[in-house]
């Protein structure tokens, strides 16, 4: 099976500070199915490090105020075409973030609150049939993997 994967997750240095998120136990998906790595805000053409972003309001600011909704949405389309082309129809994505969290976010103070809600590509994915899971998931999606797996044979 092929998974959407946020490339941070895989150790890919495109978190806003410049660092990654590393999940060895999301790496440890790909012993059995293909990853496909994205990184929507990268893929927006949002430099490496950039300042904090957050949802407010419906819409994404980052630290400084400015409004780079229009970029998250432009990475949300690419992260979908990308889904799309490669038949991914589950995603594992960075919790919380204003980009792939999904179920809860952070509040848009900076402050490290956090709310119920979605960030911009986790939406949009999920709004296209896609199943979203965070890295704190794993051992959930592992199961259905396997009773999936198991009901193909």
């Amino acid at each position: 099976m092929k998974i959407l994967v946020s490339a941070c997750l895989l150790g890919k240095s495109c978190k806003y500070s410049g660092g990654s998120n590393k999940n060895e136990r999301v790496i440890a998906l790909g012993e059995k199915h293909q990853l496909v790595p994205v990184c929507p805000e990268y893929s927006a053409q949002l430099p490496i490090p950039r300042p904090p972003a957050e949802i407010l309001g419906g819409r994404v600011f980052n630290n400084l105020g400015e409004d780079i909704t229009e970029k998250f949405l432009d990475g949300a389309e690419k992260t979908l075409y990308i889904a799309e082309e490669y038949g991914c129809r589950i995603a594992v994505l960075k919790e919380r973030s204003p980009s792939c969290g999904f179920g809860t976010i952070y509040d848009g103070t900076f402050t490290g609150k956090t709310v119920s809600g979605n960030g911009i590509t986790a939406q949009l994915l999920y709004d296209n049939g896609i199943r979203i899971f965070g890295e704190s998931q794993i051992d959930r999606l592992n199961k259905i993997l396997e009773d999936e797996e198991q009901s193909y044979e």
